[in-house]
């Protein structure tokens, strides 16, 4: 194999070629964000369902629990659960309620060792059962998100998972990986690193998210 193909190879695996012929990116349908801006810049007009979304930021609470809020709770009124596996704080239920999410579908899950954490988080998104698993994982390997990828994909599960941006210098099968970071105005820009079916775009920014 030679270099130029080598190169090529790379880009694919970030998503930075266009491939006319991907079906897969015809094909799919997303959940609308809420946000309509961020919703043009997004394959399928969407969050993707079947797939890893990596929510890449450096602080919490800066609005990155506020832009998937509106997908969540049209999940929740679909019967599936909404799992939240280890996470960092306990999901405050009546913000949750405020912004629409039926509370009777909101599953924590935390798992007795670090040890146990991949295997909990490969059977909730290849159950079929959770519409949508977040995740805050520390380190991941880039097998481990294969794994991860292909649970989503028979569980047709979203698999949400919230990451340093100095996650985005690591290989990634994730349909979709964004970058958030502060505003002066107080909302976020939105930077999509990789998408199916498109080269990266943006910033989009948002204002009044928080949380």
């Amino acid at each position: 194999m030679n270099a130029d193909m080598v190169n090529l190879d790379g880009l694919m695996q970030q998503g930075n070629v266009w491939r006319a012929g991907d079906a897969r990116a015809r094909e799919q349908v997303g959940i609308p964000t809420g946000f309509d801006e961020l919703d043009t810049h997004l394959p399928g007009s969407g969050w993707p369902m079947g797939a890893l979304t990596e929510i890449l930021c450096d602080r919490q609470g800066m609005g990155e629990l506020s832009l998937i809020m509106p997908a969540l709770a049209r999940l929740s009124h679909e019967g599936r659960w909404l799992a939240w596996i280890a996470p960092p704080h306990i999901p405050y239920a009546p913000a949750l309620a405020t912004h629409g999410v039926d509370l009777s579908k909101v599953l924590v899950v935390h798992p007795r060792a670090e040890t146990d954490m991949l295997w909990t988080i490969e059977q909730a998104l290849r159950a079929g059962t959770c519409g949508a698993v977040l995740v805050w994982p520390r380190l991941i390997s880039e097998n481990n998100l294969r794994r991860l990828q292909l649970a989503a994909e028979t569980g047709k599960s979203w698999g949400i998972l919230f990451r340093s941006t100095w996650a985005a210098t690591q290989s990634s099968p994730a349909a979709l990986r964004l970058r958030l970071d502060p505003t002066q105005s107080g909302g976020m820009s939105v930077r999509v690193l990789k998408r199916r079916g498109g080269w990266p775009t943006g910033p989009v920014y948002l204002n009044g998210l928080s949380g």
